[in-house]
């Protein structure tokens, strides 16, 4: 897999890294930016789910009244 380099304010490394619990910077980013795409999945999902749900409600025939 390819590598990218990237300089990042030292403040915010460390503060990734207690909340991540993680001594090292790189892993500690490296989760969280997985963490940011593994949401970021999880509700395209959601949203495609409701989107599928409200499909299927205006597809059904509705009841005739009277």
């Amino acid at each position: 897999m390819a590598k990218v380099t990237v300089s990042l304010d030292v403040a915010l490394v460390v503060e990734v890294m207690v909340l991540a619990g993680v001594g090292n910077p790189q892993d500690a980013v490296e989760l969280v930016v997985r963490d940011y795409i593994e949401r970021g999945h999880r509700t395209e999902a959601r949203a495609e789910a409701r989107d599928d749900a409200l499909r299927e409600v205006d597809v059904k025939p509705r009841d005739v009244e009277g």
